[in-house]
């Protein structure tokens, strides 16, 4: 049946109003230009990143234990075999983020620039569209780190809700060329006293409280992060020195290392970070990271 032309007209308008109203398709990621990539939300889309700032695997002291957990993990991951999201969690400054991007430049190491691991890092503020971001990867002829530093919720904050059915529970699913890593200083991502009131108001407290540890259960693998001692900290300040080429006298390198975390209040990888760019700054020489 032909339409008549004024109907006809119409429904063109209308079709042409809808199209200019619909978001924009994100455009076509070509993966092979960078090995990372930063998404935004608005208007959806990945940024390359030439030059991640990260440190050499070695270099990272004291993390033994989850360096290798991690590591394994996501070497089976690259391998296409199963591998869980994981959480790192605990002290801040201890290299939480600076495991993640190192474990993903030494797995890349091993691989031919055809199968690259990539990693794609999602703002705290944007994870509201991480469902968009798994869309848009699930068909990438690649395999991905999302990874998001820094991932803790507030009271007044519900996208926890969403990220907990996008890790594991909605009908897609999590797809199976993306894998999740996030940071975080609480083990739970939401604040303690946050999931204390919810369990003395509700009616049923044990439900709100296992509502709240649900979103923690979507990560398989849990890492935690802890204050390093004095023996770890001296060893991290000792490692950069030596590998930085920083010739001071190993007595002054410890004594001011340490005056410079009793002056800070914690002694972590960050903080011996922060004294190697002081000792290198005086001493006039740069830092080649």
């Amino acid at each position: 049946m032909t339409l008549p032309a004024d109907q006809l007209a119409l429904l063109t308008r209308i079709a042409n109003a809808l199209e200019r109203l619909a978001p924009p398709s994100p455009a076509a990621i070509d993966f092979s230009i960078a090995d990372a990539f930063v998404w935004h939300a608005a208007p959806q889309g990945l940024s390359p990143v030439l030059r991640v700032n990260r440190v050499d695997m070695a270099l990272l002291k004291g993390v033994d234990r989850v360096r290798d957990l991690l590591h394994e993990n996501t070497e089976r991951f690259a391998k296409a075999l199963p591998a869980n999201n994981a959480l790192l969690w605990g002290a801040r400054g201890m290299g939480k983020s600076s495991l993640v991007k190192a474990v993903h430049a030494q797995i890349n190491k091993s691989l031919p620039a055809s199968e690259a691991l990539k990693l794609v890092e999602i703002h705290r503020e944007d994870i509201e569209s991480l469902p968009a971001l798994m869309n848009h990867l699930r068909h990438a002829p690649v395999r991905v780190l999302i990874f998001c530093d820094d991932l803790s919720f507030d009271a007044q904050d519900t996208t926890y809700k969403s990220l907990k059915a996008v890790l594991e529970g909605g009908i897609e699913g999590r797809p199976s060329n993306a894998l999740f890593y996030a940071t975080s200083n609480r083990r739970h991502l939401l604040p303690r006293d946050m999931m204390e009131n919810e369990g003395s108001t509700a009616i049923n407290p044990g439900e709100a409280v296992e509502e709240k540890v649900s979103l923690s259960d979507r990560f398989g693998l849990w890492l935690g992060f802890h204050k390093c001692s004095q023996d770890d900290y001296l060893a991290m300040v000792f490692g950069y020195a030596a590998h930085f080429g920083l010739d001071e006298k190993r007595e002054i390198i410890r004594a001011e290392s340490l005056e410079w975390a009793t002056t800070r209040g914690a002694r972590s990888g960050r903080t011996a970070w922060q004294y190697i760019q002081e000792l290198a700054g005086r001493m006039g020489r740069k830092l080649d990271v």
